[in-house]
Order: C-alpha cells, then structure tokens, then sequence
C-alpha cells in the first residue's frame, strides 16, 4: 500500500516527467539537468526559508552560548530560556531541516527512476515490460519502440556506476556549498568553552560531507550523480543570491527622519 502511493505520488510522475522530456531533447543528461532544475525551482521557497533560517542561526550562535552556558546547570530553566530566546529572535531550529526532509523521497525516487530508465532491453535499448507499466499511457505508447540511449557528452553512461569525474565534481560542489556558510562564521563569544568544540565540528563537516558525496556519487548511477551535483550548483546559486540580497537589506542606510529635518 504504502509503496503504490510512493509510485503514485513520486516515481511515477517523475519518471514520467523524466522521459518526457526526453521526447523533445533526445539527451538524456540533459533531460536529468532540466528536470533538477524543474524540481529545485518547485522547492525553491522552503529552500529559501532553510538559507534565512540556517543564517540567523548562525548569527544567533553566540547568544544561545551564553544562556546555555549561564543555565548549564538548571535544565529545566535552560529548556524555558532556549524556547524563549528563539520566541523572541523567531528562530526555528528545525526550519533548516525542512528541505532536506522534502528532498529525501524525492532521491529516492529519482534513484529508482534513474534504474528504470536503464532497465532497458540490451540489444534495442528499450525499456522493459516492468518499467513501461510506470509510464502514463501516450508516455508508453512511445517508449513502447522508442529506443532510450543512456551516454551524455558522448562517454558519460548515465545508468552505470563508478563515475569518478561526476562524483568528485559533486563533491566539490558540496564542500563550495558549505564554505559559503562556514566562512562566514559569527564572533566569538569570550568564555564560551564549548566553541572551540562547534568550530572543529562544522571543520569536519565541511570535509567529511564532500567526501561522503563521492564515495556515493561513485556508487549510485551516474544519472544521480548528475543530478547531485546540478542540484548542488543550484542551491550555490540561490545561497550566494539570498544572502547577498539579506547582506544588502541589514547594510542599506535608514532612510532619515523627514519629520525631524524640517
């Protein structure tokens, strides 16, 4: 039940999608690239929510340091003040977690239509009985002799493993994606002990993630990889824009008071 839902909801029309767009751009790296960008454009406001909510975070940082450690040794009062503090600075720990949460079923579906993509006849390259039972009916009755061809740029097989070039291009992209937040770490607060501890642990996260993203990358079909990697470029984008544009509002001067220069 639940996984005739996950098809009907996700797999499905992602795969179809999938290969729709393949009708009309015979690539199919292309059409991987189209429909991440499709996708992250479909999440872009609660990815825009997960950037503002991860900054003030950040900024709220040394703050929150101070009053756990003032309260270390009441928990009960550390719960209220926490709670408090995020009231008052409308901070959502969890808002940051949103898109990743969104994503996740999304990889999965994605992972699954890459591998029906590639499930295809070997000798014509079309797509087995089991697949085409997921394409919507005009989608079938072209794939039904519609030959699906895997390469892109001409080397690239985008329904086999090991691809190292796109998996360690992946893994620069997520440690570019992470430097962006990592460089612009908040002031220290004098005699909070505990953030020697943070800064070491955002260090190794910004290099044990880009390494965790290639050893995947080379593991899953290319396809994915691909998608990893566009899907990281663009989140590059719209970071480097939200906060230049965040940067921009807490920088622009205050309009003067005309009342008082008259």
């Amino acid at each position: 039940m639940i996984g005739d839902i996950f098809n009907l909801i996700l797999l499905d029309p992602l795969f179809n999608g999938l290969v729709f767009i393949y009708t009309y751009i015979p690539n199919l790296g292309v059409a991987i690239i189209i429909l991440t960008i499709l996708i992250k454009l479909l999440l872009y406001i609660p990815s825009r929510s997960s950037i503002r909510a991860q900054k003030i975070l950040q900024e709220t940082q040394p703050k929150l340091k101070e009053i756990q450690k003032k309260y270390k040794n009441d928990r009960e009062e550390l719960g209220r003040q926490t709670m408090k503090f995020y009231k008052e600075n409308k901070v959502n720990p969890f808002s940051s977690c949103l898109p990743l949460l969104i994503q996740l079923p999304i990889l999965i579906a994605l992972y699954r239509a890459f591998l029906g993509v590639a499930d295809t006849d070997p000798t014509t390259n079309i797509l087995v009985a089991e697949q085409l039972a997921h394409l919507y009916t005009p989608m079938r009755d072209i794939f039904t002799t519609q030959a699906i061809d895997p390469t892109f740029l001409g080397f690239f097989d985008l329904s086999k493993t090991g691809n190292w070039v796109l998996a360690l291009l992946a893994g620069a992209a997520t440690f570019w994606q992470l430097m962006m937040f990592t460089s612009q770490q908040p002031p220290k607060v004098p005699g909070a002990k505990d953030e020697s501890m943070t800064a070491g642990l955002n260090k190794q996260m910004k290099y044990f993630m880009p390494i965790i993203t290639v050893f995947f990358g080379v593991q899953f079909p290319a396809g994915l990889t691909l998608y990893w990697l566009v899907s990281t470029l663009f989140t590059v984008g719209q970071q480097s824009y939200i906060l230049k544009k965040e940067a921009s509002k807490e920088e622009a001067p205050h309009e003067p008071n005309k009342a008082g220069a008259n």
